[in-house]
């Protein structure tokens, strides 16, 4: 603890750091008043993270209790505003917080070595440096039984090494296939493929080789057989090594791969027992590594747990406008797969909820024990059967609501062709034609108008046409006698006898008639 001499130099917080550039002018304004030393590095680290978390520890609360009887009057400077209020309520003990004590705290660490006397510099740089050794240790929370760093890098290593694995088969079925290709259809399986091909080397020795111990005695029947007829070609001794080679390098890593596998399960079973139980090793330790560690999956909500993994296609959705992902990693769970395809997004949605629960027991709660795991899924695998059976009861808000019965409808087993199949037109909905009709019924109205309309045109047009040919009769009229006004030259004899047969031949036309 230590006093302050001079306030008034305080108040000027940006050049107080003057004040404290060598130990004579810091001595000036503050004198040591009180000096206690820890007795070993365990009690300073109890002290100190005491310190770090907001709390009073037991040393820091007899030497504060001295003070209050001698100088209660007097303010506590404190770089923990936390740490004040702490002190304040037990103590009555009125605290200071503020930029000027901060820049003070500052000044005094800058200088502690000259305000404490008695204490060589070696000696403060070792117990320094144990101390924020210890402190760092205590921040991490080290605890073998309770790390989830092994998982995150134990599931990353693995799904590496099936990777590697499968890369290494490849190369290897497609290397020996060279020489004897009918031996990748009899044998399947990449393991025993490997281990038959390191037994055996070249397709000659088969005829001679005993595989019992690797091949049932039907395959191993079939590929002494193919090995007298093969087609593949002839390939050297040193091809051969390289192979068996590659051979023992696929063997170790699928044997390290299982032995890694039930690393992984026993980590999984210890720190996370119920997630196990629910969604299994490798789901859950992939939740894990995603989030970055139990504590962070535990902060996430159910819905957040469902879409892990699936945080791409879920933005793409968002973005396009279309429907949302169901599930992420949480759709390769055991309980996922079992069920319908109509039925995956509900189980997982529930699955999700349930895991959800798990995550926070596994990650807060002090019981180890897998108990609610296994009644989550239980829950969950009820449910299940009831979606895929549709019993009478459903769940519901209060689980007792009853399921509403189907209209009965006798269905008969003899099986009645369908003529709608063989056609290649599209089919339209009932509103498409519905629409469609009222379309048609539209555009003949407008035709009818249209038709109308051009009638009554038609009918004016005739109307108006006799009036325009009466007129054209009185102006020929009007023309001829102008012209007859004007023509005074007597009449000759043809033209006479001309009029005289035009009258003959209208009055024969007349009798005819």
């Amino acid at each position: 603890l230590l006093q302050v001499l001079n306030e008034k130099k305080l108040q000027e917080v940006d050049s107080l750091w003057k004040e404290f550039e060598t130990p004579e002018k810091a001595n000036k304004i503050v004198k040591l008043k009180h000096f206690e030393k820890f007795q070993d590095t365990t009690e300073a680290l109890a002290a100190s993270t005491a310190l770090v978390e907001g709390k009073l520890s037991k040393n820091l609360k007899k030497i504060l209790k001295k003070i209050v009887a001698k100088d209660a009057h007097e303010q506590l400077a404190v770089a923990d505003a936390k740490l004040g209020g702490v002190i304040k309520d037990k103590l009555n003990l009125s605290c200071i917080h503020s930029p000027m004590v901060t820049e003070l705290m500052r000044g005094i660490r800058s200088q502690i070595e000259g305000l404490i006397t008695g204490l060589p510099s070696r000696e403060m740089a070792a117990m320094c440096l144990g101390l924020a050794h210890s402190l760092s240790r205590y921040k991490l929370k080290f605890s073998p039984d309770k790390v989830d760093t092994m998982i995150i890098q134990a599931i990353s290593l693995l799904d590496d090494l099936d990777k590697e694995l499968n890369n290494y088969v490849m190369r290897c079925r497609e290397w020996y296939g060279w020489h004897f290709p009918e031996l990748g259809k009899i044998i399947t399986d990449n393991l025993t493929y490997c281990k038959c091909v390191r037994k055996v080397g070249d397709r000659s020795n088969f005829a001679s080789s005993d595989v019992s111990d690797i091949l049932p005695e039907e395959i191993e029947a079939d590929v002494k057989a193919a090995a007298e007829i093969s087609m593949g070609t002839e390939v050297s001794e040193e091809d051969i090594n390289n192979i068996i080679h590659l051979c023992d390098q696929v063997i170790e890593i699928s044997e390290y791969r299982t032995q890694l596998y039930d690393y992984l399960k026993n980590r999984m079973m210890a720190i996370a027992p119920n997630l196990t139980v629910m969604v299994g090793e490798l789901v859950g330790a992939r939740l894990i590594a995603h989030a970055g560690s139990l504590l962070n999956l535990a902060k996430h909500p159910a819905s957040t747990v469902q879409l892990l993994g699936a945080e791409k296609a879920l933005f793409r959705a968002l973005k396009t406008k279309r429907d949302t992902p169901k599930f992420g990693l949480i759709y390769h769970a055991s309980l996922v797969g079992q069920t319908n395809t109509k039925n995956k997004g509900k189980i997982s949605r529930m699955l999700a909820a349930k895991t959800a629960l798990t995550i926070r027991y596994d990650a807060l709660g002090e019981d180890t024990s897998a108990e609610m795991g296994a009644e989550n899924r239980l829950k969950v695998e009820t449910r299940m059967r009831l979606l895929e059976e549709r019993g009478i009861r459903r769940i519901s808000g209060t689980g007792k609501a009853l399921a509403r019965t189907d209209k009965y409808q006798n269905k008969s087993e003899i099986k009645i062709f369908d003529p709608s199949g063989d056609s290649t037109l599209p089919t339209l909905s009932k509103k498409r034609k519905i629409q469609e009709v009222d379309e048609q019924n539209t555009e003949v109205a407008v035709k009818a108008k249209k038709f109308k309309a051009e009638i009554k045109e038609e009918t004016t047009v005739e109307d108006d046409e006799p009036v325009k040919k009466k007129k054209k009769k009185k102006d020929k009229e009007k023309q001829a006698e102008e012209e007859e006004v004007l023509s005074e030259e007597p009449p000759t004899s043809p033209t006479v006898e001309n009029t005289e047969k035009k009258k003959k031949k209208k009055k024969k036309i007349k009798d005819e008639d």
